[in-house]
């Protein structure tokens, strides 16, 4: 059973990680970030940060993978979005 839960973790972690994997390019390469809201991000990056801490102090490699990654994503798109703002 743990593995088959941390299989379902890990294709979790996988699919909502990638989602920002779109975002994060059309940032990147058009540098427009007049849609993007900077109270959502600021508050999103945070959230992201503490549910890394959170997988840290549990040692969930899904949730310590994921948001490593995902935090990655939102804080390029939070710096580029304070940067053109």
């Amino acid at each position: 059973m743990p593995l088959i839960t941390e299989s379902i973790g890990l294709l979790a972690a996988t699919c909502t990680t990638m989602a920002f994997v779109p975002q994060a390019i059309k940032v990147i390469r058009t540098r427009n970030t007049a849609g993007l809201s900077l109270s959502m991000y600021v508050c999103f990056t945070i959230g992201v940060s503490l549910w890394l801490v959170y997988g840290c102090l549990l040692g969930d490699t899904a949730i310590i993978v994921a948001n490593a990654i995902t935090i990655v994503f939102a804080a390029i798109i939070l710096a580029l979005k304070l940067l053109y703002s």
